[in-house]
């Protein structure tokens, strides 16, 4: 008689009284009641053994605890070799165990869906696998390799919840008696039914505290780097808060520069280097920048947008990675955390959600410590412009206490900081001073800004300092007033410069040229308009008028000139003796420079006249004076020696004006200037042409023109009949016609009998009527005199 197993279920399942139980033996020998009492303890221990995993998994919550004490359960009761069991992490998608590595617990994990364990767990069906294990391509011979351990049978069955969802898988290996069978898979099942529910309880126990150890580590890590506000040191503290916090090895902080549109790094693990920049859309970094995704590798070898170059450099070996932007509120993505190589497995939701949450406060503490750095930067150069100021910064509080001073301020008033600090305005400025704090108390009054301009201030010890000064009232962000800033430019030298600049040049060109800086007196080629003017006979003059009265002349006379200058921009160059000469466009330029340098002859003329209307008043003799004016390029600049420079101009065209104004003397006129000065002439002012004459020293001839703009009828009768008569007059001879050329000059002469030009023109017309000129006569007169 076999008794199978069904048959011990069935003795064990249903009560049997005395007789059915004698009935049953009577049945058997002795051989097959052995076997009966084999099989019914065997029956009772695995019963048992069911029983008893209740009472061994109910007494704790930690998975370490449950882990091993379970594999003990299973490897003993289905008389397996050894067992393992592994739970599901949803958040990674894997597998995981708990096994003992020397004296510390280790965990081992895989994807959900490798090998037997897998499968098991993706089917949620039980296997057994009795043929040679190593024929079933699921499973992986690499552990047998490397442990030198030998599979040959496993029984493996799924985990499931209350809710029968699969929540892990149980496997025996190697059944020391046979293979496993069914009855081994449904005790397995049994033992597997049992501890769920303390493993699924011992799992929520495990994520609850993890996360209670979590949500402490990040308040910590973020209380460590909240504290700090130096940029540098900060990125150091978050970059190791972060790899601590996902206990991982190492990682790197990326900072975005707007300026650049880089990444920059001054803080990467592993990486000798001061700084690190790249473009803000290159590599893994730079995707995560600009996408602003989390970007998570689980092997960074088979991705193609890892680049092995720095582990070959660097000896490293990079095997996963996580990508988080550092996103602020209202600023988007400020920079880039990579963090390297998780020391358990892959990087998972979990460490995603962890990082997320790390780099939100993270990007606080960086802007906070950005912030900082802007206004540490901003106070350093506020610090450093007050520092380089020539002018005096005086900074007061609502009170009017003075609480900030720079250098100048010291250096201006004479007192050491020391001195001012923490005094009230009042104090400082008394007596003769009164007027600075009358300028703080308008302010005060007003809130407006007050300027006092060219102002003596009375320092101690020493002359009276010359100062703008300027008061401003300071506000804040709400507009409330906060205190008021006062600043004083020293003027004294520059009040001396403009005494002596203004007896050279009028006030609108020397306020130009204080403007402009020492830039325009250095030497440069420009184009300026010359004008030399001279006393006619002053030799005699002066022989005849004595030293004193001599004098008295000059300067009236040089008194009204030297205001007509002026009024047209023009520059004082020198005098020499009782010759002018001015320049217009020296210092600075004007495109009515060959105009305004006419005007002055013209003026000049006039008041020349009234200058002789007192002269004779006075029973003096009146005075003539001749005008010459040039244009064109000369050398302006400072010119001499390193004991006496002297700001003037040299060029031809300097010596062109003074050959005219000596040129007055032969044609009878008064002010004569060249074609250059005409043709760059704005205004209709009245003019003829006179002559083309080739001066000493020059080859090429110059075309002369005479300004007429000053004349009077008295002075020049019949202006308009004697100018029409001279220029046709003068067009005739330049064409040889020289009797219809001295008609006109007659007519010119009869128009204004003391037309100088005319008369001259009339006695060559009369040489060149007795004697022509050469064939190559051009018409050019050479002047013979210097």
């Amino acid at each position: 008689m076999r008794i199978g197993t069904e048959t011990i279920r069935d003795i064990l399942d249903h009560p049997l009284n005395q007789a059915d139980i004698e009935k049953l033996l009577r049945g058997l020998n002795e051989t097959e009641k052995a076997q009966l009492f084999l099989r019914i303890a065997e029956q009772v221990r695995r019963a048992s053994a069911i029983a008893d995993i209740a009472n061994r998994v109910s007494d704790s919550l930690s998975l370490d605890v449950l882990f091993p004490r379970l594999m003990e359960v299973v490897t003993e009761t289905l008389n397996a070799d050894r067992s393992s069991l592994f739970l599901y992490d949803p958040e990674t998608k894997e597998l995981y165990s708990r096994v003992m590595q020397g004296n510390v617990m280790g965990e081992i994990r895989f994807p959900s869906d490798l090998g037997i364990a897998g499968s098991v767990f993706t089917s949620g069906e039980a296997e057994i696998i009795t043929a040679d294990v190593y024929d079933n391509t699921r499973f992986n011979q690499e552990v047998d390799r490397r442990t030198g351990y030998r599979t040959r049978n496993i029984v493996c069955v799924p985990i499931r919840n209350k809710s029968r969802e699969v929540i892990g898988v149980t496997q025996a290996l190697n059944k020391r008696a046979g293979d496993f069978d069914a009855e081994d898979q449904r005790l397995l099942e049994g033992l597997s039914q049992q501890a769920a529910a303390a493993l699924e309880n011992a799992r929520l126990f495990e994520k609850v505290e993890r996360a209670q150890r979590e949500e402490a580590m990040l308040l910590e890590v973020v209380s460590s780097i909240a504290s700090e506000v130096r940029l540098g040191p900060l990125l150091a503290k978050i970059l190791a808060a972060a790899t601590q916090l996902l206990d991982s090895d190492r990682g790197a902080l990326f900072l975005y520069d707007p300026k650049r549109d880089e990444l920059y790094s001054h803080v990467a693990g592993g990486i000798d280097s001061s700084e690190i920049r790249f473009p803000a859309n290159a590599g893994i970094a730079g995707e995560c920048f600009t996408s602003g995704n989390v970007i998570n590798i689980l092997d960074a070898y088979k991705d193609a947008r890892f680049n092995p170059e720095i582990d070959r450099r660097t000896g490293y070996r990079t095997r996963n990675m996580l990508c988080m932007p550092i996103v602020a509120k209202g600023a988007g993505v400020i920079g880039v955390m990579e963090i390297l190589n998780r020391r358990l497995g892959a990087f998972g939701a979990a460490d995603e959600r962890r990082l997320r949450a790390f780099c939100a406060e993270a990007a606080v503490s960086i802007q906070n410590a950005q912030l900082f750095e802007e206004i540490s930067a901003e106070r350093n150069y506020n610090e450093s412009i007050l520092r380089s100021m020539s002018n005096a910064v005086l900074t007061l509080d609502a009170d009017g206490v003075l609480r900030k001073v720079n250098e100048s301020a010291t250096r201006i008033l004479r007192r050491g900081e020391h001195e001012l600090v923490g005094r009230a305005l009042g104090e400082l400025f008394a007596g003769r001073n009164a007027w600075v704090s009358g300028s703080l108390d308008k302010v005060r009054a007003e809130g407006k800004t007050d300027i006092t301009v060219d102002t003596d201030l009375f320092v101690e010890g020493a002359e009276a300092v010359s100062v703008d000064l300027t008061t401003v009232p300071l506000v804040s962000i709400s507009d409330e007033p906060i205190g008021y800033m006062l600043m004083m430019e020293d003027i004294t030298r520059e009040k001396r410069m403009r005494n002596t600049l203004s007896r050279y040049m009028s006030k609108a060109v020397m306020d130009q040229l204080l403007e402009s800086g020492d830039a325009v007196l250095g030497g440069i080629s420009r184009e300026v308009s010359v004008l030399f003017s001279d006393i006619r006979g002053f030799t005699s003059i002066s022989e005849r008028l004595g030293a004193q009265e001599t004098v008295a002349l000059l300067n009236e006379y040089f008194t009204d000139m030297v205001d007509i200058v002026f009024a047209h921009e023009g520059v004082l160059d020198k005098y020499m003796g009782d010759m002018i000469m001015a320049v217009f466009g020296s210092v600075l330029q004007n495109a009515d420079d060959p105009d305004n340098a006419v005007t002055v002859g013209n003026k000049m003329m006039v008041s020349l006249r009234e200058l002789n209307a007192r002269l004779a008043a006075r029973g003096r003799t009146p005075i003539r004076i001749g005008v010459g004016i040039s244009t064109g390029q000369v050398v302006a600049g400072n010119i001499g020696s390193p004991k006496r420079l002297e700001y003037t101009v040299i060029g031809n065209r300097v010596n062109i004006a003074h050959r005219l104004e000596e040129a007055n003397k032969y044609y009878g006129t008064s002010i004569l200037f060249c074609s250059q000065t005409y043709a760059r002439m704005k205004e209709q002012t009245p003019v003829r042409e006179i002559d083309l004459i080739r001066v000493r020293g020059m080859e090429t001839p110059v075309a002369i023109y005479e300004a007429i703009g000053h004349h009077t009828e008295d002075s020049f009768p019949h202006r308009d009949a004697a100018l029409e008569a001279f220029t046709t007059g003068l067009s005739r001879y330049r064409r040889r016609e020289w009797g219809d050329a001295a008609r006109s000059f007659r007519d010119a002469l009869a128009a204004n009998p003391k037309d100088e030009p005319s008369r001259i023109y009339l006695e060559r017309c009369e040489i060149f009527r007795s004697t022509a000129p050469a064939p190559d006569w051009d018409g050019v007169w050479t002047m013979q005199g210097k």
